[in-house]
């Protein structure tokens, strides 16, 4: 009786997964579908680019190249804020610009002391964007965009042609992850998944829809709206950085957020350690730092993914049917994620193992907070300041 119940718990949770939550499995809320706005008659507004980089030397120059060859008609500029790097950093991206024959477009700040308060990235593309807003003539569109981006030339276009005929305040795309390596094809395409399950871009596209959501990888954010909204400022201390932009400024209007070709992060993952420092980061952030719903998340997680393999390998009769449906259910339903990644079909049905795998980073994420490493990034913890962090071996 205990299986079945559980068995009829698991249809409950994928019918409603496959069929009220915006559709997010079908991975269909993509930039591929051209705006209506003809090349000849958009108006091209100004727009700066912003990139937070620390310790980005041996990326950043591809990043700045693929930027500098935009078919954008209007006009645009990069600022590069260093965030205390020790590799070279802001001279590899002036090096990119004088290769490109555009120093002039290009300018390198360096961050100031992270004061209390404030996580490190978002200190960073404060300074650029209060640099942007103090010129003589401050652009109408920010494109925040990290330095591990490649965009293809038509990708700025294309985000304002969308930003404009929709009059949109936030307009970010998912950058196309690398996934090459073993450990990248078997967690980065559920990495996606799991979070269009969270945020179901459908609904994040919708006005009518409070879900709110951004990849902070490559966001065209509109600099007056941002402004009006409280600006940098008034999500300082957010870990998830692009989700919490996101919620703040589809208060105020229209966001959208999708899937691309046009722009894709070459950081590498070598290892299953890489992602999991990767996911750790920010988990027990998305959980907001509770216990409770790091314990629902895990109760949660095991009803989904982990209960229909083990009733369809281990359980009897009518469960272990349900139990093999639903298995071969959730191995379709990654099926679209899978061909966006072109990787081999066969990884749906590791969904649950992979979906296991997610489980023990968040609980990883949850012990780094507690021993005061959460949100490590780049030898700068959560939480430190400059002054701390400058004085830690």
């Amino acid at each position: 009786m205990t299986e079945l119940l559980i068995a009829l718990l698991s249809s409950v949770i994928w019918i409603y997964l496959l069929a009220a939550r915006g559709g997010f499995w079908r991975a269909h809320q993509r930039d591929d579908a051209l705006p209506t706005i003809g090349a000849t008659e958009a108006h091209w507004p100004s727009i700066v680019a912003v990139i937070p980089a620390r310790n980005e030397a041996a990326i950043i120059g591809g990043s700045i190249g693929s930027l500098l060859r935009q078919n954008y008609r209007g006009s645009f500029a990069i600022i590069v804020v260093d965030d205390h790097s020790t590799d070279g950093t802001a001279t590899a991206a002036l090096n990119a610009a004088v290769a490109a024959g555009a120093s002039d477009r290009v300018i390198v700040l360096a961050a100031p002391r992270l004061p209390d308060g404030w996580t490190g990235k978002l200190w960073a593309m404060h300074r650029g964007v209060g640099y942007a807003q103090a010129l003589l003539e401050p652009p109408e569109y920010l494109l925040l965009i990290d330095a591990d981006i490649h965009c293809a030339d038509e990708t700025l276009t294309e985000l304002v042609r969308r930003a404009v005929r929709d009059g949109l305040l936030l307009t970010s795309l998912m950058a196309k992850l690398r996934c090459q390596s073993f450990a990248e094809r078997a967690l980065i395409p559920a990495f996606i998944f799991f979070f269009g399950m969270l945020y179901p871009f459908a609904w994040v596209n919708r006005t009518d829809r409070t879900t709110a959501a951004a990849a902070g990888g490559c966001m065209l954010v509109h600099r007056r709206s941002l402004q009006v909204a409280g600006g940098l400022e008034a999500i300082r201390g957010e870990l998830i950085d692009d989700c919490a932009l996101a919620r703040l400024l589809k208060r105020h209007g229209p966001i959208w957020l999708g899937l691309t070709e046009r722009a894709r992060s070459v950081r590498a993952y070598a290892s299953v350690a890489e992602i999991r420092r990767m996911v750790a980061r920010c988990a027990y952030a998305q959980l907001q730092f509770s216990p409770w719903r790091l314990a629902g998340t895990i109760a949660a997680m095991s009803a989904t993914y982990l209960a229909p393999p083990a009733l369809a390998l281990f359980g009897s009769g009518a469960a272990q049917l349900l139990g093999a449906l639903i298995w071969g259910l959730m191995a379709l339903s990654l099926q679209p994620t899978l061909r966006l990644y072109a990787v081999s079909p066969c990884w749906g049905l590791a969904l649950p193992a992979i979906a296991a795998t997610y489980v023990m980073f968040a609980l990883d994420s949850a012990y780094q907070h507690m021993r005061g490493r959460g949100g490590e990034w780049k030898g700068r913890v959560h939480g430190e300041s400059s002054s701390r962090e400058a004085s830690r071996p």
